[in-house]
């Protein structure tokens, strides 16, 4: 859309409100909402001024005056507001220099496709996650001076199966078996058909959904590939709609990585590839059907993958998932067939034209203009210097001896592993100016203290089961 097509739907759908929403800096959704006379053809330029302070990662007190910049083509009527709303993703500016804001994840991304071009490497830069999710009937949490508690809770999930009560009928799904039963026993298919459609209804192309493999209401909707910035922003609306849907249902989804012990976590394997007009450079005759370019793009990202996974997997609790066993993608290695390899070829189809990678590391707690960006950037790495990915792993992990188990470079354990990762090598980050030294700065110390020292400082539920009597 143009502004002036804007301007001629606010009309023609009788809009009454405008609702601005913009990225923070660790990955979620802001918004403010304005009266819809307040919209003019000029806004899509010159934007509406508001604090920047008070935004997670932001600007300082003493520079808090920011414009968020409504961007034409991203006009959505909200499916969840009472009243008419269009919904507009914005990018951040600075009043006074009229510059994209360097903290601004949206224009990282776009940073990032415009230096991909600039290398002339190739046109576009395809990305396809595959989002997973859990929806709960009912979630509690809190933490306190003397108590730490959580609980979520599932009508299917395996923990019920013995409750004696009448909405009890035996339909739970056992652990690591969601991958994926029929109705009754999948009980989320009407809600995910539902999330489906309003999702197709904005234009998000979907093109499958289904239960996922754990107990306790896992689910997945795929959706198409797009271009970094178009998908990115997909993966915004996409959490949106899961989330309001599911508080239609009375539910609650979170896309947190790791919120049951004992069975699968949720990921959000990511498939990539670049091209160049009409023509998928990743596609060839070399392994896994795959070009010398591709095999390129793998080295970098195996080569960065301990720094990429700052990125990718932000969150303490994404530690949680990245652990040995429930397909856990911990070798950083890869592969066409073996899932616990942190890339993989996939086999699907041997036209040229689905040829990619995926990677699997990523989780959904992740910022995507962030995480695609750095994958983008490591990709272009390893393509311009030839970064040579060594010997796939195509053999079962158990069949190994372990000499060869011990050789396989692994993943960061923890969060504090790949901010340190980060720390030391960013240097392809800053080609082309798309990831700034204030960025990677900013990024780990907000990390470091808000996140990970967060959790140090705080007694763990466990550690009285393991050293109350001592």
């Amino acid at each position: 859309m143009t502004p002036k097509q804007v301007l001629q739907l606010v009309k023609t759908k009788k809009i009454e409100f405008i609702d601005c929403r913009f990225m923070d800096f660790p990955g979620l959704w802001q918004h403010t909402t304005y009266p819809v006379s307040e919209l003019k053809e000029e806004s899509f330029t010159h934007g509406f001024g508001f604090d920047g302070s008070s935004i997670r990662g932001w600007q300082a007190i003493n520079e808090s005056d920011m414009l968020i910049v409504p961007v034409a083509d991203t006009a959505k009527v909200d499916p969840f507001y009472e009243r008419p709303t269009l919904s507009l993703i914005c990018d951040i500016k600075d009043p006074i220099t009229q510059k994209s804001y360097s903290r601004d994840p949206r224009s990282i991304a776009r940073k990032a496709t415009k230096y991909l071009k600039e290398t002339k490497l190739a046109d576009k830069a395809y990305f396809g996650p595959e989002m997973e999710y859990f929806v709960f009937d009912q979630v509690r949490y809190d933490q306190g001076v003397n108590h730490a508690v959580y609980e979520v809770d599932s009508a299917e999930g395996v923990w019920n199966r013995g409750r004696n009560w009448p909405g009890n009928l035996g339909n739970q799904v056992r652990q690591r078996e969601g991958y994926f039963p029929c109705p009754p026993m999948d009980t989320g298919h009407n809600l995910r058909s539902e999330m489906s459609a309003i999702m197709q209804e904005l234009g998000l192309s979907v093109e499958c959904h289904h239960h996922e493999v754990a107990t306790g209401g896992q689910a997945e909707i795929d959706l198409e590939y797009q271009d970094l910035v178009p998908m990115a922003d997909a993966c915004m609306l996409y959490k949106y709609i899961v989330k309001n849907v599911a508080a239609r249902y009375g539910k609650v989804a979170t896309f947190m990585p790791k919120p049951l012990f004992q069975d699968n976590g949720s990921g959000m394997h990511t498939h990539f590839s670049l091209w160049k007009g009409t023509k998928n450079l990743f596609a060839g005759r070399r392994y896994g059907g795959f070009s010398q370019m591709g095999l390129y793009a793998i080295g970098g990202i195996l080569r960065h993958a301990p720094a990429l996974l700052a990125f990718t997997n932000p969150t303490t609790n994404s530690y949680k998932r990245l652990v040995p066993g429930y397909e856990a993608p911990v070798n950083l290695t890869y592969s066409s067939r073996n899932r616990s390899a942190a890339i993989r070829i996939p086999q699907y189809s041997q036209k040229p034209e689905t040829r990619r990678l995926e990677f699997r590391t990523p989780d959904c707690s992740s910022n995507p203009y962030l995480a695609f960006s750095a994958m983008l950037m490591a990709a272009i790495d390893g393509i311009q210097n030839k970064i040579d990915p060594g010997d796939p792993l195509d053999k079962d992990l158990y069949d190994l001896e372990p000499a060869e188990r011990e050789a396989i470079p692994h993943a960061p354990s923890e969060l504090s592993e790949a901010l340190d990762a980060l720390e030391a090598d960013h240097d392809f980050l800053l080609q082309g100016k798309v990831f700034t030294d204030d960025v990677i700065h900013y990024w780990i110390k907000y990390k470091r203290e808000e996140e990970v020292q967060a959790l140090r400082q705080r007694p763990h539920p466990y550690e009285f089961c393991m050293y109350f009597d001592i």
